[in-house]
């Protein structure tokens, strides 16, 4: 099997390296270091060194390389990178000669050492080159299973099984004097989905120090002015890649000494007002290859329930400081400074506003948990507004008035502790003390895509769009869990499980589209809950279920007044036009959520599974708070209400009771 393929000069893009395939990375991963890998590793490298006029390791003109991931589905920022590999005492002499600059060199060196021994764990960097590569091929093989990309691939619904590629790259060098720089670039913006070309530029800098969030980045425009005919060949490479994509693009890019190169492309995270935009105007442009049907389908999912936009009204509040709105919405939550303690009070049902000096991908788990993210340092493309848009969470970046500290802010002179509310709107890059009323109204293009959808007589609302956020499934959860759940659900999409172990073993089977347990199943189902039946004990298990049924009144109360609003005397549908109305229903819904944790406290003998159902009621009453309202009671996602029903159905089961008993006793 062949694990490298040469990737250069692919569609004719300034461009030089080859690929080290998922195959690899699985191989390497189950088995360790794939047979043949170095040999052809160094076949492929005699290309770029023919090509560059450079060769690894050459102590008189090293080439340098780049080591990054190349995921099959992008996970911007999760996995690991490396960066002037190949440098050691004496290639970095011969890359001071070279370049004609000992600090440039210098300054490259120090890089490498930062980079791979934060990366690859090691005290010190190898000198022999080839080694550094080895090496730095496994840190990004490695990182696949890191804590932060297994958390983002949990939150996008990313199978665990994938792998990924590994991109080596001949180093550019956007560090090396003042017509050299680093960039990226969407060919649209990703926040609100206005045409042209949008971005950040850093110069003198490595691209990580753009993605990074760490330095105040510049606008694009600060491009064209010091490198008019760079930003020229940018536009037209643009122009180019979003019509072979079909879609909007993220575009990592280069520039040394006057030159432009390309290091990366990939279809580009857009908030949810920005799909709806891009997805109207790219079918509405006369020779654009995107129909109108394929944009309805594109956002079918964000059109159930589409996002709001600011109306521009007046607030009676001020803001105490603006920062760049990079990901809009408007969002309230109380602060928290760490991932963990974002994690901490959004599993308490407590929608948080996330907030650090920069966010990196070890924040993943809080970003995955917040209604909103501040940040005082990054641009547009940095770490955080790029997760920020792809989740559809509101998101300030680059405030520079906004001070950092373990347990406490300091933003436009006022000091706020951890756990008191603020509210940012990731539109106007405002934020205010407290909570704040939002003014949005729905998204005009919703109503231009909902007629297209009714001509063209395609069904709104349907799963796969990039908002959509994935449910927890059956998929990925362990064995046991999988059959438990089957047997409460009754049945599972294939998108949502990955049936291979269990068809295998003769457990599910596929029925009309759906899989369901099988006989054999059903019957292991029914063993397992006998164990958690007999481990809780009959008696505490239907004292639990009678103590839910005042609960799930609640419950039901809340959900129904979220459904139906009464209007003189009458019930009619909920539009959800009135803000203050639909936050007091939340706010109902987030007492029952207080009071059934605390129920769920006080019986440490009950089954630990059924603690899974609170993480996912505190997931849907968090994203429901921070704005993405299907997540209180639509069957298309993981949300409160079909969360809870779960949780009824398996207390009725764990009771030895039935749903048809519990109703005619007036409980269900």
């Amino acid at each position: 099997m062949s694990f490298v393929f040469d990737l250069a000069h692919k569609h004719g893009l300034p461009a030089d390296r080859f690929a080290i395939t998922t195959d690899a990375c699985r191989a390497y991963l189950s088995r360790g270091w794939p047979q043949g890998l170095d040999d052809e590793m160094r076949a492929a490298m005699r290309p770029l060194e023919s090509r560059g006029g450079r060769r690894f390791g050459d102590p008189q003109n090293p080439l340098l390389l780049s080591v990054r991931s190349g995921a099959p589905v992008s996970m911007p920022g999760m996995m690991d990178t490396i960066l002037n590999v190949g440098l050691n005492d004496e290639t970095e002499r011969g890359l001071a000669a070279a370049s004609g600059d000992a600090a440039f060199a210098k300054d490259c060196h120090r890089r490498l050492v930062d980079m791979f021994t934060k990366t690859v764990g090691s005290s010190a960097v190898p000198p022999d080159p080839w080694r550094q590569l080895r090496e730095g091929v496994e840190a990004v093989f490695s990182s696949w299973k890191s804590e932060r990309a297994r958390a983002y691939r949990s939150r996008e619904g990313i199978p665990d099984d994938l792998g990924t590629a590994v991109t080596v790259q001949a180093m550019v060098f956007g560090n090396l004097g003042v017509d050299s720089a680093s960039g990226v670039l969407f060919t649209r913006n990703p926040a609100t989905g206005e045409p042209g070309v949008y971005g950040d530029v850093l110069f003198s800098s490595q691209g990580e120090d753009v993605v990074a969030g760490g330095h105040q980045t510049e606008p694009l425009d600060a491009r064209e002015q010091r490198l008019p005919e760079v930003a020229r060949e940018l536009r037209q490479h643009a122009a180019s890649l979003e019509r072979h994509y079909t879609d909007l693009c993220d575009i990592e890019f280069t520039v040394e000494r006057g030159k432009l190169w390309l290091l990366q492309v990939r279809v580009g995270k857009r908030s949810p007002r920005a799909a709806l935009r891009i997805a109207v105007d790219m079918a509405e442009e006369a020779d654009f290859p995107l129909s109108r049907a394929d944009a309805v389908k594109r956002v079918a999912a964000l059109l159930e329930h589409p996002p709001m936009v600011s109306a521009g009204t007046a607030r009676d509040a001020l803001a105490i400081e603006t920062g760049l709105g990079a990901s809009p919405g408007v969002a309230t939550g109380e602060i928290a400074t760490s991932p963990e303690g974002a994690v901490a009070a959004a599993e308490a049902g407590r929608p948080v506003i996330l907030v650090r000096s920069e966010t990196s991908p070890d924040d993943v788990r809080g970003l995955a948990r917040a209604a909103g993210v501040l940040t005082s340092r990054g641009g547009l493309a940095s770490h955080a507004a790029v997760v920020a848009r792809g989740w559809g969470i509101p998101a300030v970046v680059g405030t520079e008035g906004l001070r950092v500290d373990d347990g406490w802010i300091d933003v436009g002179g006022h000091v706020l502790k951890e756990g008191e509310l603020i509210t940012i709107d990731g539109g106007t890059g405002e934020i205010f003390v407290g909570p704040v009323a939002d003014d949005s109204t729905v998204a005009p293009e919703a109503a231009i895509l909902l007629g297209w959808a009714q001509e063209l007589g395609i069904e709104t609302g349907a799963d796969g769009d990039e908002r959509a956020s994935p449910t927890e499934t059956p998929g990925t959860a362990s064995l046991d869990d999988v059959i438990r759940d089957l047997l409460i659900k009754g049945t599972a999409s294939p998108d949502a499980l990955a049936p291979g172990n269990l068809a295998h073993r003769g457990l599910i089977e596929l029925h009309d589209g759906s899989y369901r347990l099988t006989m054999e199943g059903k019957k292991k189902g029914r063993e397992l809950l006998a164990e958690d039946q007999a481990r809780w004990g009959e008696a505490r298990a239907q004292a639990a279920l009678d103590g839910f049924h005042a609960l799930d009144l609640r419950m039901k109360d809340a959900v129904t007044a979220w459904q139906l609003r009464d209007h003189g005397g009458t019930q009619a549908l909920n539009d959800h036009s009135d803000t203050a109305y639909d936050a007091d229903v939340l706010r109902r819904i987030a007492e029952v959520h207080e009071d059934v944790v605390e129920w769920m406290s006080s019986m440490p003998e009950a089954p630990r599974r059924l603690g899974r159902y609170l993480e996912r009621l505190a997931r849907a009453l968090a994203s429901a708070r921070g704005g993405d309202h299907r997540f209180v009671a639509s069957p298309r996602v993981d949300s409160y209400h079909g969360v809870w029903f779960e949780l009824h159905e398996e207390l009725i089961l764990l009771a030895g009771r039935t749903r048809g008993e519990e109703a005619a006793a007036g409980r269900a």
